[in-house]
């Protein structure tokens, strides 16, 4: 990375370099299930960090770190009534099963989210929203490191749309691909 790229101002809400700033196309999503996303503290500052995005564009989501020294995780809210895990491996929900009323999701590197799997006994016993492979045409930055890796924002998009329809999904599947254009034109997260 070049010095002058290190100093591009970002942008406070969405992190990507200023003249990368996707706030003014961030949709407002309003779903019935609530999101509760769990962003592992090495996610915080990324420029890459789609969560954060996610967060912003869902209306009933809330965000939650985990892993900070300086404060310890509260996993309350991951034992409401009604809770499920979007993670491609665990115990998956019965299929007559009623749909989930918050669904967590897990936003970090494949190893980060299977620690946290691991780490956090709240998550252990929740049943799992599984999605399929993604498909050939999605658009990407990089290679996933599992066969079912996508980006926080791609993986939300295609929940939103099991649950709760194309329709739904469509505004979030809409601003995950703007992002990965952008990002590609300019050929750098910075």
């Amino acid at each position: 990375m070049s010095h002058r790229a290190a100093l591009r101002p970002r942008c406070h809400r969405c992190f990507l370099a200023q003249h990368l700033c996707l706030c003014a196309e961030i949709p407002r999503v309003e779903t019935r299930t609530r999101f509760v996303l769990v962003q592992h503290v090495m996610e915080l500052g990324k420029k890459s960090n789609t969560g954060r995005v996610a967060a912003l564009a869902l209306a009933n989501a809330r965000l939650l770190t985990h892993g900070s020294p300086a404060e310890p995780f509260d996993s309350g809210p991951l034992s409401e009534p009604g809770t499920w895990l979007l993670f491609p491996d665990g115990p998956t929900a019965p299929p007559d099963a009623p749909a989930p009323r918050q669904l967590v999701v897990l936003d970090g590197s494949w190893s980060q989210a299977r620690r946290m799997t691991q780490r956090l006994a709240a998550l252990r016993a929740l049943p799992r929203l599984v999605l399929p492979p993604p498909a050939p045409g999605l658009l990407r930055l990089r290679e996933p490191s599992h066969p079912s890796g996508m980006s926080t924002l791609d993986a939300i998009a295609r929940a939103v749309a099991m649950l709760e329809g194309p329709e739904a999904a469509a505004p979030l599947e809409r601003l995950a691909a703007l992002r990965v254009q952008r990002i590609a034109d300019c050929g750098t997260l910075s």
